[in-house]
């Protein structure tokens, strides 16, 4: 059976495509010499790795951990002619880092990127029957010269930083397309006026006709001629539902440009910042968020199974929490799919750890990447928000480039002109539409006193502020806080949390209420992300451990999450 068989991209489905997840030849290269050597032009490869798993993982066969400069990938693919008779698309999830493909020997394409999409026409160097495709993988995590997220510069794992992930990490899939296609499409809600709009880039000229419909029943229709590469119409919608947290009401959609035929879906919803508050559809939301990793002990960066990316959102929406940052990893598309379904508020964020933002040619290391996650996730109705950056400490004793921080909030904004944008999580802001702290103090008295003058109209307690500004009249949460250890199957020695772990669970509920209590009563917040919601290796500060079994009584921690907040009043 093929892993992770499913379509890796509902918001662009085709009935015409090839999941090439599977067995693939394999190999190592640790002089990162293979290309010098053209091994792809080679048949076979020495070992066989299961794809979509990376190298590090157990799923994949290999299981080695150590560091890889760089690794090959080989296998034939068998086409129809019916199959060549178009355009071939050839879509990666992601590779990390570096990613270069042949086609029966002939380059087919370079991408730099670890964490998001890419894909290559590769019509020109296919034939019907057999084809051989061989990928190439570079990765230097300790370059400073690539966004690494959790993933350990140390040989092993220590404290908050994880198993690496080298190479393809998410599906491989082919789309058989005609001559003329949508290759992008963005949407554009409006729940005032109850309406869509849509704009596309497509290839080719034609008309474009959009058909809506909810739970089945047909909600309107438009279409409009493509000009110069792309397209825009506006929908208007015969039935109205919104978008919501616990709600996710999303509309299907069918797109058809001549011959190309494609399903999607949209959902009905807004945010914005009024003075202090974000609002979702005009109303004031008390956003109860929980760091989510996307680690898993199998897999490491790869869900085993689509069935485990629902069950982390479950088990989150289990323990009280609406919604997740997703923390220094770009989550797959059909992660984001069920957050959408299921009405999951979640923050999408870049890996940067390990990236040198000390000096401006870190910005070409981050922005053209951050710029693909942002175009190839707006669509998604769940992500209320983005963070390119997570604590940009000092480099290598360098402090971070103000200006470039700023320059990629502001590319941000550009992109997106619908959600805010937090320009570094918890430290050093800049620039930000947000501003937000990480306070990892386990007193809750302490805890408390933190934001008690920020509560009666002055400012939080802030031990950063000799190197950020307090930005005032802006929304204000805690991002980041908690963390407290509870390692209930003892078998790690190496286990971490923050500060000093709790005695007995009475004391950890009694810690965790407190904290809790101080942030959902206080006036001026308007959320809270707690660190964590499952284990991550020796990480132990999870709700959950890191195979998702449940700590505590999650009816206890659901009572005391989803008490109303006092911006809910």
């Amino acid at each position: 059976m093929i892993p992770r068989p499913e379509h890796p991209q509902p918001q662009m489905r085709r009935e015409s495509w090839m999941n090439l997840n599977g067995e693939w030849d394999f190999m190592f290269d640790f002089g990162n010499s293979g290309i010098d050597r053209k091994l792809y032009e080679r048949e076979a490869l020495d070992r066989k790795i299961l794809v979509p798993f990376c190298p590090e993982s157990e799923l994949s066969g290999i299981g080695y951990k150590d560091f890889m400069r760089a690794v090959w990938y080989h296998r034939v693919v068998t086409l129809t002619d019916k199959q060549t008779e178009g355009r071939v698309l050839l879509h990666f999830g992601a590779v990390d880092y570096e990613c270069r493909v042949w086609v029966n020997g002939q380059k087919a394409g370079v991408h730099k990127g670890g964490y998001t999409s890419f894909v290559f026409d590769i019509t020109k160097l296919v034939r019907s029957g057999e084809n051989s495709l061989s990928v190439y993988a570079g990765d230097d995590t300790r370059s400073g010269k690539q966004p690494k997220g959790k993933q350990s510069g140390l040989y092993a794992s220590h404290v908050c930083d994880y198993t690496r992930t080298t190479g393809i990490w998410q599906t491989v899939w082919l789309e058989f397309v005609p001559e003329e296609y949508i290759r992008n499409v963005r949407y554009y809600p409006n729940t005032v006026g109850n309406t869509v709009t849509v704009l596309a880039e497509v290839k080719g000229t034609g008309t474009l006709c959009v058909k809506a419909s909810y739970e089945g029943r047909n909600c309107g229709r438009a279409e409009a001629v493509a000009s110069a590469g792309y397209v825009t119409l506006t929908l208007p919608l015969s039935e109205k539902h919104i978008w919501e947290p616990g709600n996710g009401r999303l509309f299907d959609l069918e797109l058809r440009f001549g011959d190309d035929l494609v399903y999607s879906y949209f959902g009905m919803r807004d945010v914005r910042i009024e003075g202090e508050r974000v609002l979702i559809n005009g109303k004031s939301v008390f956003q109860r968020l929980v760091l989510d990793q996307g680690f898993y002990p199998d897999g490491i960066y790869t869900a085993p199974t689509e069935e485990a990316l629902i069950q982390d959102i479950r088990l989150s929406m289990d323990a009280g929490f609406n919604g997740a940052r997703l923390h220094q990893k770009v989550f797959e598309p059909l992660f984001l799919y069920h957050c959408d379904r299921l009405g999951y508020l979640v923050w999408g964020e870049q890996a940067s750890w390990g990236l040198d933002v000390s000096v401006p040619d870190g910005l070409k290391h981050i922005l053209p990447e951050w710029m693909e996650a942002v175009y190839r996730d707006f669509n998604h109705p769940a992500i209320i928000g983005w963070c390119p950056f997570n604590e940009t400490w000092d480099y290598q004793g360098r402090k971070q480039d103000d200006e470039l921080l700023s320059i990629v909030y502001r590319m941000t904004k550009l992109a997106d002109i619908t959600r805010p944008c937090i320009d570094t999580s918890g430290n050093y802001h800049v620039e930000s539409d947000i501003f937000d702290l990480h306070d990892y103090t386990q007193d809750p008295k302490a805890f408390a006193a933190h934001y008690a003058d920020f509560a009666a109209g002055g400012k939080p307690c802030d031990p950063l502020a000799n190197r950020q500004k307090f930005i005032e009249g802006i929304p204000v949460f805690i991002s980041e806080y908690g963390g407290i250890k509870w390692d209930i199957e003892g078998v790690n020695e190496l286990s971490w949390g923050y500060g000093e772990g709790p005695a007995t669970e009475e004391e950890f509920l009694t810690r965790y209420k407190g904290l809790i209590d101080t942030l959902l009563d206080h006036p001026r917040m308007f959320g809270f992300c707690y660190t964590q919601l499952y284990d991550v290796e020796q990480e132990m500060n999870g709700l959950y451990t890191y195979g998702r079994k449940p700590k505590f009584d999650m009816e206890v921690i659901r009572a005391i999450n989803s008490r109303k907040a006092a911006i809910e009043e």
